[in-house]
């Protein structure tokens, strides 16, 4: 557990079949409401082009186009020009004629003869029993059409049910009808029945363009080839938009409702269609769901990475033989735990030290074994400056050197690492502390080997007994007692949980904060940002200084994390914006392009005033709302409630940028990613820092920007040191930089040289 390679081994599911479980029933609701029909409707239209293919040839469409009606007139058509169809399909040799149009009610005595008398000289014709094609109720036929043509005639059915789309997908084989079933015009075009109450998909990846037709203009003139109808089943149908009868064809666009029938008909030519809906492969996609929960290692990319575009374009090779499945309760699932996998990747990658390969310090926060034991720390007083002086890639040498002298009487030990020099691990609270830190102080008066070079390190060591409070607050208590050891020259000390340490500075500190904005003690460094692509500095993060009169420079962590619990923030930040806002309005002067971000606390989301405060600030320095950048830690975005979304909401209204800072070191950004308004997230400098010498955090830097650009996300890597890590950067696709190698915080007016210079230099 000693050894540095060995990585932090974060909480698992320990009941994969519970989420396997819920997985399963969110699939089931999610199929039996339909949820997907959109998506599903979507993507067999993407499979269908895969095996697109011609018609038979055998039906013809015989269309009342534009044309028609110009050339006849005003639509209903007398039924002597129906006759006249009649007679020349027959004459022609058409083997059928299905009329796509109803014939109900009387008309001219003359007229209705006419077409009676070419019905019988047909005897090959057949009509549509008046039926109903709605959205949300079942084909049926409620009335034939007038008793002396049906002497003559005999009856199909032309009702449909269609979509939200005005597709039909799906059409009776026969539908209900005085007593007996009347079969569907596709029905006996394709001839195959099927079972009463049953209906079948219409294969649309059938070219509706390869069907033959014919206008129905050169039919009555005589003027089309008799070979095109002679031995063909024709339907007759309106094309004419004008007329009404017009339905989606997916993957072609509106076509007259006959086209439909027509394919249907296709259909049922090519064979007799099997859909086995969306249970087979629920099931199938559940198995390898249970699959991927239960594994722990790379098999699960690879799973992953092939079931999903299997789901998504294997079903075309079973379509293309009438074999119909619906994918998206499936591909739900899949989607479903693929995302608790990489979000169980993204916590557990935020729960290592990119470095050591150590459970890191967010590790020890969240784990429970260490609830009933004491906490130790050891600090490294002079780690910084160690590593600063050391050779390039030997800082994890040094960790080695550093771990294996604090396993010395434990190796099994689990020790915790984390930035700085700081080190955690857990004890039996029963032992006697004191000889055993002694030793390991001891040890440490003796260099350590790093790099070649003979290194001295300080130590101090801070201990804390063991308490019902959080293990964070814990850490901080212990790190306390550590800092204090260091100060009162002593080799480690005990903290002890029931008295308030240095109680008296932290209260004045908070109490002096407030006066020192006034008093100008707080000022503002910017730390420029540089577009990756121009290598511009095209912003500036402001970040806040406290200078103090007696204490000199103070941790910005330390009295901004201080005001932040105590509630005492507003004064600040309203101090940071305003300033901010001021700089970035000089710096856009002369149609400069220069955007200004200022950290926001999660804190302030729930201020009601905010919104109005910062457009205020914006109007009265001129400074347009796209070049302010409001950064929220994803700690705060992650667990903002539905007013601080609201907020967040009216401040990208405004125009105001909104960035997810430290973006990875929370534990559940994948689930809220989407639903936070934000444009830009930041990459924590703890994945950045170590990604060219760490394969890993490559992989997971190159993943979260190619995630949030697909996302329409900008994205910001913070922490950038080297020329490795910038260039790399680029080479990833990231968008801006922001560390030591572009620039370290400066005043407002070494800003301005610098960007002048940089400006002189590229004119040159």
């Amino acid at each position: 557990m000693c050894a540095v390679h060995a990585t932090a081994k974060p909480k698992t599911d320990a009941r994969p079949w519970r989420t396997l479980l819920w997985i399963a029933v969110a699939g089931l609701v999610f199929g039996v409401l339909g949820v997907g029909e959109i998506a599903e409707d979507v993507l067999r239209t993407g499979r269908n082009s895969l095996h697109w293919h011609k018609a038979s040839g055998d039906i013809v469409v015989v269309e009342i186009d534009n044309e028609s009606l110009r050339k006849v007139g005003r639509w209903p058509w007398q039924r002597r020009h129906f006759a006249e169809l009649t007679d020349q399909l027959t004459d022609a040799g058409a083997k059928e004629i299905f009329f796509d149009l109803q014939f109900f009610g009387t008309s001219t005595p003359r007229d209705d003869q006419l077409f009676a008398d070419a019905l019988k000289r047909s005897g090959r014709v057949y009509l549509a029993a008046r039926g109903s094609s709605a959205p949300n109720s079942g084909p049926k036929a409620d009335e034939p059409p007038l008793a002396m043509f049906t002497d003559h005639a005999k009856l199909g059915s032309i009702s449909v049910k269609y979509n939200y789309q005005n597709a039909v997908w799906r059409l009776p084989y026969s539908i209900p009808y005085r007593d007996k079933q009347l079969p569907a015009f596709a029905t006996l075009l394709g001839g195959r029945a099927g079972s009463a109450n049953s209906s079948f998909m219409i294969d649309y990846s059938v070219d509706p363009q390869s069907i033959p037709s014919i206008s129905a203009q050169a039919v009555l003139e005589g003027r089309f080839d008799p070979a095109a109808v002679r031995g063909k089943r024709v339907m007759i149908g309106e094309t004419a938009d004008v007329l009404g009868d017009m339905y989606f064809i997916p993957g072609t666009g509106q076509m007259g409702g006959v086209y439909v029938h027509a394919i249907a008909a296709e259909t049922l030519k090519a064979g007799k269609p099997l859909d086995l809906g969306w249970i087979p492969l629920l099931l199938a996609a559940l198995v390898i769901a249970g699959r991927l929960l239960i594994r722990t290692d790379r098999f699960q990319i690879g799973l992953i990475a092939v079931s999903i575009p299997a789901v998504l374009v294997g079903p075309a090779a079973l379509e293309s033989h009438l074999i119909f499945v619906d994918i998206t309760p499936a591909l739900f699932v899949l989607l479903t735990v693929g995302a608790v996998l990489l979000r169980r990747r993204f916590r557990k990658r935020g729960l290592v030290d990119s470095v050591s390969g150590l459970p890191n310090l967010a590790a020890l926060k969240s784990s429970l074994a260490g609830r009933d034991k004491a906490l130790i720390v050891a600090r490294v007083l002079n780690y910084a400056e160690v590593v600063a002086a050391l050779p390039n890639e030997t800082e994890r040498h040094l960790i080695e050197q550093i771990v294996s002298r604090l396993c010395v009487g434990d190796r099994e030990r689990q020790i915790f690492h984390g930035d700085s020099g700081i080190f955690g691990w857990f004890d039996d609270p029963r032992k006697p502390f004191g000889h055993h830190l002694e030793a390991l102080y001891a040890l440490f008066r003796t260099p350590v080997r790093a790099g070649g070079m003979s290194v001295d390190l300080a130590i101090s060591f801070g201990v804390e007994i063991g308490s019902s409070r959080s293990v964070a607050n814990r850490l901080g208590s212990a790190l306390l007692a550590a800092e204090e050891a260091a100060h009162d020259g002593l080799k480690w000390k005990y903290h002890d949980p029931d008295t308030l340490q240095d109680a008296s500075w932290k209260l004045s500190m908070l109490s002096q904060l407030d006066e020192a904005v006034d008093r100008g003690e707080i000022w503002i460094a910017y730390q420029p940002k540089v577009d990756l692509k121009s290598r511009e500095i095209i912003g500036a993060e402001a970040l806040a200084r406290w200078t103090h009169p007696q204490k000199g420079p103070i941790s910005a962590a330390e009295f901004i994390a201080a005001a932040e619990h105590h509630d005492r923030i507003g004064k600040l930040t309203a101090f940071m914006l305003d300033r901010a806002i001021a700089a970035a309005a000089v710096l856009n002067r002369g149609s400069r392009n220069f955007d200004m971000s200022v950290n926001l606390s999660g804190r302030l989301l729930s201020d009601k005033a905010l919104v109005g405060r910062i457009a205020i600030l914006l109007e009265r320095h001129g400074l347009h709302p796209k070049h302010l950048t409001l950064e929220l830690t994803e700690t705060a975005a992650i667990a903002g409630s539905g007013e601080a979304l609201d907020m967040l909401t009216q401040l990208r209204d405004l125009g105001v940028n909104v960035s997810i800072d430290d973006y990875g070191t929370g534990l559940s950004t994948l689930e809220y990613l989407k639903k936070i308004p934000a444009g830009e997230i930041k990459i924590d400098q703890s994945f950045v820092r170590s990604m060219v010498e760490n394969r890993s955090e490559r992989l997971m830097v190159g993943s979260t920007i190619a995630l949030a650009h697909s996302l329409g996300r900008q994205v910001v890597a913070e922490g950038v040191e080297t020329r490795e890590v910038l260039e790399l950067l680029a080479e990833l696709e990231c968008d801006i930089a922001q560390g030591y190698i572009t620039g370290r915080p400066m005043s407002l007016d070494a800003l301005r040289r610098r960007i002048a210079t940089d400006r002189r230099r590229r004119v040159a």
